[in-house]
């Protein structure tokens, strides 16, 4: 089942609004489409859940040369130090995020739009609902890399507050490319 209790409810969370440049404040970082009757589209970030894991999985495959399987996002779902969020509009999975918690340190895995859904706020949307998840966990920072090619992740993890401290040389494959790692908090 899913990993329940009070801390799926308290990510549970819902945005309307227009496109915001940064992810500071409170989030209003979706810009919803037009649906059948004439109202905004609602996009909604939520905890992820198992049943949630074969679609994530075929999202990640398409995303990335070398995915993660549905049996690792079931695996690392299940453990108690992670935080998995998934971006929703009308019953359908846009993007999600991972992220695994030591100490005072959480190191985001995972973060991934559909490419049809770019540009509408859900990558804020899930680095924003990480950033509130680390502050309620009381963790000090938050790590990540990301392809020094990723101009567009980069931009969006500047503008949420992260800064580039250093480089991890060949950590990608298919391609071989460096990462960035990036630091939100101390």
């Amino acid at each position: 089942g899913s990993r329940g209790g009070a801390g799926n409810e308290i990510l549970r969370r819902r945005y309307l609004g227009e496109r915001a440049g940064t992810c500071a404040g409170i989030p209003e970082v979706i810009a919803g489409g037009a649906g059948a009757e004439g109202k905004a589209a609602m996009m909604t970030v939520r905890a992820m859940h198992t049943e949630d894991v074969e679609t994530v999985a075929r999202l990640e495959s398409e995303i990335f040369t070398q995915p993660w399987s549905s049996q690792a996002f079931l695996e690392s779902l299940n453990l108690g130090n992670t935080v998995f969020l998934v971006t929703e509009e009308d019953g359908k999975i846009t993007g999600y995020a991972g992220m695994y918690t030591a100490l005072d340190e959480g190191e985001i895995t995972n973060v991934a739009v559909a490419l049809a859904e770019r540009g509408r706020g859900a990558g804020r949307m899930l680095i924003e609902e990480m950033k509130k998840e680390a502050e309620r966990r009381n963790l000090a920072r938050i790590v990540l890399e990301v392809r020094v090619s990723n101009y567009t992740a980069i931009r969006l993890y500047e503008r949420c507050g992260f800064a580039s401290r250093g480089i991890r040389r060949d950590f990608y494959e298919k391609p071989r490319e460096n990462a960035w790692v990036m630091v939100y908090g101390q």
